[in-house]
């Protein structure tokens, strides 16, 4: 899934192209795009054909358009999963061969969602009923994430309190989308580099000092992969052009097993973690003794 620098840059693009644009027609083109949408494909062609886009929010890694009607407005909740794009096009252009939702624009522009292997789609969803601490109201799919380090509310000083006071490993921590949203694999990993603390570590046994360290690694390294649009690996993760990020050429530990640490120039090393994989500098980032 896509992090918070992806999932930002794409909202930022969606708010340029799609704010203020009324939705004339939807087509569903696969089913698994809708099936989190109760009604199905159907309902959501219904429900969002002649609304108009209000705004796109994101909270960490979760995206949603506040769609507004004549007599409400309501969130359209949009899941990335592994391979869900967002594209702009104009209407009439060649169809992706993944193109799972058209949405057609009423200025001649076509909202697409594109996803290869069908992990995402599109919901509409309700608002719960008490706002957040800024008075912005959250589809009720999301409430539960927490703010993330970009967000106004992010209280650095107590998810530090409730990290420490955890008994788990910290990339375990980092990567809870109930204690910090946004981080994912490759930007917990990056972040522990930066700050020089291994993966395995247990939260309980980090200084606080230390842990508000990693949590400002945290915000710098999403902030500087922001600035060139997020990490790509291959063709699965692009903006809403089309076009890919370039982080993937400044990561120090992240898919670099066997190259040189870039501040001792100790080999990186990788080991299995989560049905996933942690990359990490073994003289720089000390594995902790049991």
């Amino acid at each position: 899934m896509p992090e918070l620098p992806e999932v930002e840059t794409v909202r930022r693009g969606l708010a340029d192209h799609v704010e203020r644009r009324i939705i004339t027609s939807v087509d569903v083109l696969h089913p698994r795009s809708a099936r989190r949408h109760v009604g199905g494909g159907a309902d959501l062609v219904g429900r969002l054909t002649g609304t108009r886009v209000a705004g796109v929010h994101r909270r960490g890694k979760y995206l949603w358009l506040d769609m507004a009607d004549s007599a409400d407005s309501f969130p359209l909740v949009v899941h990335l999963g592994m391979s869900g794009q967002m594209l702009i096009s104009p209407a009439g252009a060649e169809d992706h061969i993944h193109l799972r939702i058209r949405a057609t624009l009423d200025d001649g522009n076509e909202l697409r969602f594109v996803d290869q292997r069908t992990f995402g789609g599109w919901h509409v969803d309700e608002y719960v009923d008490t706002p957040d601490e800024l008075g912005r109201r959250l589809p009720e799919s999301i409430a539960h994430i927490a703010p993330d380090p970009f967000d106004p509310t992010f209280d650095a000083a107590r998810v530090t309190a409730v990290i420490r006071s955890r008994h788990t490993e910290i990339k375990r921590a980092l990567l809870d989308q109930t204690v910090i949203s946004g981080v994912g694999n490759i930007y917990a990993d990056e972040a522990l580099w930066r700050s020089r603390v291994h993966g395995t570590r247990l939260t309980d046994g980090l200084s606080r000092a230390k842990v508000i360290d990693l949590l400002a690694s945290v915000s710098d390294v999403m902030g500087d992969a922001l600035v060139v649009g997020g990490t790509s690996f291959d063709s699965l993760y692009v903006n809403v052009n089309g076009e890919s990020g370039y982080f993937s050429r400044e990561l120090h530990s992240y898919g670099r097993e066997g190259l040189p640490c870039h501040r001792c120039g100790t080999p990186i090393r990788r080991e299995a973690f989560m049905n996933r994989s942690s990359f990490y500098c073994p003289r720089c980032q000390r594995s902790p003794r049991r």
